[in-house]
């Protein structure tokens, strides 16, 4: 008897193995998403959530979906690159940024920033706050790229839901946060709109960091709880597009279970602050 749509069927581990690589490659191939490197144990979770979602019996049938329907491809999208993420997240970082690494950035008379990975927007915007209390806010031009689309365009919209101002505001008053988090938003379209200004010297792009060029002469790279999902060849390549896209002495701030150690870029960066995982680029 077949198997109904979505009903479960049951293959072997290294089965699923083979028809992922199979997936990734013809996504690739088609829509030119780079998930080949991506770490295999979260792909697989992904994909497994996304089959039972969208009613696929096994990934070769997820697989000839996606090819055939670029809709299916963009819901699949959603599950592969999941966002994670809120404002403010690890406040202690964003603390560290402002006592060790906007002094130097003070010393620039022009910016430029690049919030790689930024998902749905939340550092971005976090770091546009930052930005404005500490007068760089007018002098930068801040780059917020991710592959997603629907997240960048959510992230453009800077809606928030009401019920995460709460964790927010509690983020902001331990990274140091200089005013009352309220100013920065107003309720509407049942979230919280936050005030457009914080954006106008921001651009939110398609960027992946699988396949894509530097941004040139950027003074600090923030790229947060997003090579936790790469294995070690693709963190390599992107710590090396960091690298190159850093000015002399830049800085990169990475996130909580990520560091440059062991890397084939770890005697290209010193650590500036190792619990909040910033770090500066040693020129030779």
């Amino acid at each position: 008897m077949d198997a109904q749509p979505g009903a479960a069927v049951k293959h072997s581990p290294a089965d699923i193995d083979i028809e992922l690589r199979m997936l990734v490659e013809a996504v690739y191939l088609k829509y030119n998403y780079d998930f080949r490197n991506y770490t295999g144990s979260s792909q697989k979770r992904r994909v497994l959530a996304a089959l039972r979602e969208m009613q696929c019996a096994t990934v070769s049938a997820l697989q000839e979906k996606v090819m055939h329907d670029p809709g299916a491809f963009a819901r699949l999208l959603q599950y592969l690159t999941i966002p994670v993420t809120e404002m403010f997240r690890d406040p202690e970082y964003y603390a560290a940024v402002r006592s060790q690494v906007v002094p130097f950035l003070k010393t620039y008379p022009s910016l430029k920033i690049w919030v790689a990975g930024c998902s749905t927007g939340e550092e971005a915007w976090s770091m546009a706050i930052l930005l404005k209390e500490e007068g760089l806010l007018e002098r930068s031009i801040v780059y917020a790229t991710d592959i997603n689309p629907q997240s960048l365009e959510s992230a453009r919209r800077g809606v928030f839901p009401l019920d995460r101002m709460r964790l927010y505001t509690e983020n902001y008053q331990k990274s140091g946060g200089t005013r009352a988090f309220s100013d920065y938003y107003t309720a509407a379209y049942g979230g919280a709109l936050f005030d457009r200004a914080l954006i106008e010297n921001v651009t939110f792009a398609d960027h992946s960091l699988a396949t894509d060029s530097v941004f040139s002469e950027t003074h600090f790279v923030s790229c947060r709880n997003v090579m936790i999902y790469f294995n070690r060849s693709l963190q390599d390549r992107v710590l090396g597009l960091f690298y190159d896209s850093l000015c002399h002495r830049g800085f990169l701030g990475l996130g909580s279970k990520e560091s440059v150690d062991f890397s084939s870029y770890a005697d290209r960066f010193e650590t500036l602050a190792k619990r909040e995982r910033l770090f500066r680029k040693v020129t030779r």
